[in-house]
Formats: structure tokens, sequence, C-alpha cells
């Protein structure tokens, strides 16, 4: 994998850890599917100055790929994310925001897509693990509703990842990124009118963690996963992006005050050294 590649998907992961605060807050104003459908739309206009921008300074990308790959990479992505945000959105009201880290399951699903992975991925996916455990599970190993939930999401973001592996060569990934968060905030409507109490007030008392996640969490940190990913092993990216977990820890602990515990710092320790291993 290229440096950039591995800053990009570094990037995310640190914007996507720290993301955890404000869609916490933003719960205590909003629903899942209000909060998740609203920061969609946000990503998805935040981006379209981006791309005129972008055009006008380079021109039309060259790619490979048809309008018609644009279009269903962007529809396939945007569906998934819609399915693995809600699931997110919804488990974090029951169980640590921590655990939403565990995504590094990509390797076990590339096996059935042909995607090889070599021994020291896998040996880095097995500290990885081991890290990330350390670093979740602090009440002892116990399933709850929310947990579930979570597993369910990380599931399917790692199904995410591997479309995004499929397209992102083909196409533009920014045009992609942006029709993605428009699919998924469509997505959420039916969801959000029929199921919650959407109030304007309430959007404008969550505005500053809901413009958090549709700014930086959707657009910019998702945009980077596609322009990250393009031409790398997924299950490298998978491993990167994992790092959510440790980043969010680490931002509580320096920026909040928090306690980093001594099985966290293993945790961490672990997640870094995975990340090096699989970058050798």
């Amino acid at each position: 994998m290229k440096p950039k590649n591995a800053v990009m998907l570094l990037l995310t992961s640190l914007i996507w850890g720290t993301a955890f605060v404000a869609q916490s807050v933003g719960m205590d104003f909003l629903e899942p599917f209000t909060f998740n459908g609203v920061r969609s739309f946000i990503g998805g206009v935040t981006l379209l100055p981006c791309i005129w921008l972008l055009e006008k300074m380079n021109g039309k990308p060259e790619v490979d790929g048809t309008r018609k790959d644009l279009i269903q990479g962007g529809i396939a992505c945007g569906l998934l994310l819609f399915a693995a945000s809600s699931l997110q959105q919804m488990g974090i009201q029951y169980t640590t925001a921590g655990k939403a880290g565990f995504i590094v399951c990509v390797p076990v699903l590339g096996i059935f897509l042909k995607k090889a992975a070599g021994w020291k991925v896998w040996m880095s996916v097995f500290l990885a693990l081991i890290g990330l455990y350390f670093l979740c599970i602090k009440e002892g190993f116990s399933i709850g509703k929310g947990d579930i939930m979570i597993f369910a999401c990380a599931l399917v973001f790692a199904v995410h990842i591997l479309v995004i592996d499929y397209y992102s060569p083909k196409v533009d990934g920014v045009k992609m990124s942006c029709i993605q968060f428009f699919v998924c905030g469509i997505a959420s409507l039916p969801f959000m009118f029929l199921t919650e109490t959407p109030q304007i007030g309430n959007i404008l008392d969550a505005r500053m963690p809901i413009l958090y996640a549709g700014v930086m969490s959707c657009g910019v940190a998702y945009t980077l996963q596609i322009l990250g990913q393009k031409h790398a092993n997924p299950a490298i990216a998978s491993l990167l992006l994992s790092m959510e977990s440790c980043f969010s820890v680490l931002s509580g602990w320096i920026i909040l005050g928090e306690t980093l515990s001594a099985r966290e710092g293993i945790g961490c320790v672990l997640m870094f050294v995975a990340i090096i291993l699989a970058q050798i």
C-alpha cells in the first residue's frame, strides 16, 4: 500500500474515532434515523462544491469505469452505509462506543471473494483482534442487544469496504462518495417519518454534533476512505480503519482527560504493532 493511501485511511479512522463523541451527544436530541438522515444529506451537500472545484482545477478525472459503474457503486455503498450507520447509531444507545471498532473481519469475508491475504496480514488481524479486545471489552465478555447490533454493523461495514474495493479503481471516488450520502439520506427518510418524530427545533439543538458528523465524519472521512482504498488491499485497509477504536480512546484521554488504563494502553500498543506488521 502506498504511504499516501495509508495516511488517508489513518486520517479516516482518526476522524471516525473522534466522531463518536458527536454521535453520542447527538443522540441526546435526535433519534437514530433522523440523526443519520440529516448528517448524510449534509455530507452529500458538502461534497457538491468540492466536485465542482476539483473539475474546475483538474478537469474531469480519467476513469476506466462507465457512468453506470459510478451510479451502481454509489447506490450499493449508500444502502450499505445506511444499514451499517443505522445499526451503529442504535447500538451506541445500549453499549460502549469503543465496541463499534470491530471491523477486522474483512480477511475472512475476502476468502469468499478470492481476495488473497498473506500470513503477515493474518498475523496482523490476530494481533488487532487481541488489541481491540483489551481496548473495548472492559466489563468482561458479555453480549447484550447493543453488542449484537454493533457486530451486525461491523459485518455490514466489512462488506461496504469490499464493495468500495471493487468500484473505487473504476470511478471518481469523490462523486461516488457524494452519491452514497444522498442514497443513505433518502433511505433514512421513510424510517425517520414512520418510526420517529423529527422536529426542526431538535435538529437545531443538535447542530454542532450533527455538523461535525455530517461534514467531517461523512463528507471528509468517507471520501478519504474511498480515495485511500483505491488499489489497496482491503484486508490491510480494514486494519487501518479499525484504529478508529484506538483513536477514540486516545482522544478521550488527551482532550477530555479521561483515564487510560493499563489494559487500554496494551490494546493501543497491539493495534499499532498490527498496523506496522501489515504495512511491512
